[in-house]
């Protein structure tokens, strides 16, 4: 490439909208590698992943090996017959208070029950829903589910928060917050059993209306939190502006926490920040025990990640909780037992459990998973 760079001719590729994969190998710092790769996402080609030279043919052979089945692009009537004919799914992924490790709520996450491909997942069909207008109706179909579930739960004596996540598409529509509310009063379920969340982008549309949607959600006892903080560009001015009464922070900063000193500085900032704003934190991506104590160090609320729990079908949602309160929960400084330590690391990776910091009652939970 005489007289041009990799950065250069990714923008071209996205200025051009090419819609192969793209796969980047260099020589760079690993951190510059990865910037770049986040900006050619940013846009909108298709990466693969990225390879740091000098590049072993092994390791180039087992990439393109994942990349040799391109899969057929979903259709948008195919996903519109899916949301009509009930072919939708919800899984929840808990998540738990920092300090005591109960569990306090879980985030409601959809997945597409296909009738050849399997269960896909939402970030291969949300895109594809935003773009043809079907995202109304997955949104609609997503209340519906959510606040059934979690009308469910409370009737079973769970009293657990329910997240549901909208599009910048949804805030096109006043109707909203009235759509939830008569949603949520249908199905008995108080307001404030569910929380609203949405990314810094779906916030940065028509100020006006999205302030005008989003009060009126506040005001009929809706909570608001705003998701994968600090990937946005208008952080800050979104906080100060709008009712938010959560902030989760972004996961590509919580699981490289423990290795990576800026993002340990970013992830104790934001929860400095939003104590001071009077925000609850939740931070996403914890895979491991070290991350949620050094969480807990810092003073985050809550935290969820698949050291907790995958995201999981309600009734195995319902067992965890039911094993992380009331009378079942032992106190969160309990050891665990020689024996129990020794089964939970056979059931999970070694780096993924530290008996100092989790309860004795929730290593059944981590047994079975």
């Amino acid at each position: 490439m005489p007289g041009a760079d990799g950065v250069e001719l990714l923008r071209g590729l996205g200025d051009a909208r090419v819609r192969a994969r793209v796969l980047i190998a260099s020589g760079v710092d690993a951190k510059v590698l990865d910037t770049a790769r986040r900006l050619a996402a940013e846009r909108g080609l298709a990466i693969a992943g990225t390879l740091s030279k000098p590049i072993r043919a092994q390791h180039l052979k087992e990439r393109l090996e994942q990349l040799r089945e391109v899969e057929k692009p979903l259709m948008a009537g195919a996903l519109a017959h899916a949301i009509a004919n009930n072919d939708l799914v919800l899984e929840y992924q808990p998540k738990i208070e920092c300090r005591s490790g109960q569990v306090v709520g879980a985030e409601a996450l959809v997945r597409w029950r296909h009738p050849t491909r399997g269960m896909i997942a939402p970030d291969q069909f949300i895109p594809l829903a935003e773009q043809s207008g079907a995202i109304h109706a997955l949104t609609e179909w997503v209340i519906n589910a959510a606040v059934a579930q979690a009308a469910a739960w409370r009737r079973d004596g769970l009293a657990l928060e329910v997240a549901i996540n909208i599009s910048a598409r949804n805030l096109e529509s006043l109707e909203l917050p009235d759509v939830i509310g008569a949603r949520c009063a249908a199905a008995g379920l108080p307001p404030e059993a569910l929380m609203i969340e949405l990314t810094e982008s779906a916030a940065m549309g028509d100020p006006a209306q999205t302030m005008d949607i989003l009060t009126r959600l506040c005001i009929k006892g809706f909570r608001l939190a705003i998701d994968d903080f600090g990937t946005g560009y208008s952080s800050l001015v979104q906080l100060r502006r709008l009712p938010f009464s959560e902030l989760k922070i972004d996961k590509s900063f919580v699981m490289q926490m423990n290795r990576d000193p800026d993002s340990q500085v970013i992830v104790e900032a934001v929860i400095g920040l939003a104590q001071k704003l009077g925000l609850s934190v939740v931070a996403e991506g914890v895979e491991t025990a070290a991350i949620l104590a050094s969480l807990t160090r810092l003073g985050a609320d809550a935290a969820q990640g698949f050291f907790i729990s995958p995201p999981a079908a309600p009734e195995r949602v319902a067992d965890i909780a039911r094993a992380t309160t009331g009378a079942a929960r032992a106190p969160v400084s309990s050891l665990a037992t020689a024996a129990e330590r020794s089964r939970a690391q056979q059931a999970v990776a070694p780096d993924r459990i530290d008996p100092d910091r989790i309860d004795k009652a929730i290593l059944p939970v981590l047994e079975r998973r």
